[in-house]
């Protein structure tokens, strides 16, 4: 899953979600250096990544972009299930969207001390152009795609998986709401074991 959805599934938590947030770019001992409601994050991210690159609904939706992108298929669905759940936010949380991002944000500022430096670089670009909000239209995620097929160095070409989100749009709005449904339970049932 990318970031909304990340952030989303840590709960209320605000130590929990920065932990869920900077779980990719915490490497080997790094993870000893953060209090244990941060740790709890980082593991959480990891397991909510096992059991989606293992679904079946998932695999659904990877497969039908593999031809094009090979193994950034992977990523490209991520990006493509946050716009699922940024345009179909008010079936999930009763906290209007642009509120709960700048919630969040503010979170970010106020622990930005403890944020790994990939992070801290990060930030300002993803505030300034407010990534999480976009997420919710078509031109949003086109520059999503944009920027990551950019970090690629045009290898990857993601920014053409636009066309296969519009030719196949309710198919993978359709495989995004029956998996999220599963992945909001897995979630909450491995949130609860690793806080006992």
């Amino acid at each position: 899953m990318n970031f909304l959805a990340h952030i989303y599934l840590s709960g209320d938590n605000k130590k929990i979600t920065i932990g869920n947030f900077i779980a990719d770019g915490i490497r080997g001992n790094k993870y000893d250096d953060f209090d244990d409601q941060i740790q709890i994050g980082i593991q959480l991210h990891l397991q909510i990544d096992t059991f989606t690159d293992a679904h079946p609904t998932v695999r659904k939706s990877t497969k039908r972009l593999h031809k094009n992108y090979g193994h950034y298929s992977g990523v490209i669905v991520d990006i493509l299930y946050d716009h699922y759940l940024a345009k179909n936010w008010s079936k999930y949380s009763d906290i209007p969207l642009a509120n709960y991002i700048d919630d969040f944000y503010l979170t970010l500022e106020d622990n930005f001390e403890i944020l790994p430096q990939r992070i801290q670089k990060m930030m300002p670009y993803m505030l300034a152009d407010n990534w999480l909000l976009s997420y919710a239209s078509i031109e949003g995620i086109g520059k999503v795609l944009e920027g990551m097929n950019k970090r690629t160095k045009n290898r990857s070409k993601m920014n053409l998986a636009i066309n296969e989100l519009e030719e196949f749009y309710n198919e993978f709005e359709a495989e995004f709401t029956s998996f999220f449904d599963e992945l909001i339970a897995f979630s909450n049932k491995t949130l609860a074991q690793l806080q006992s």
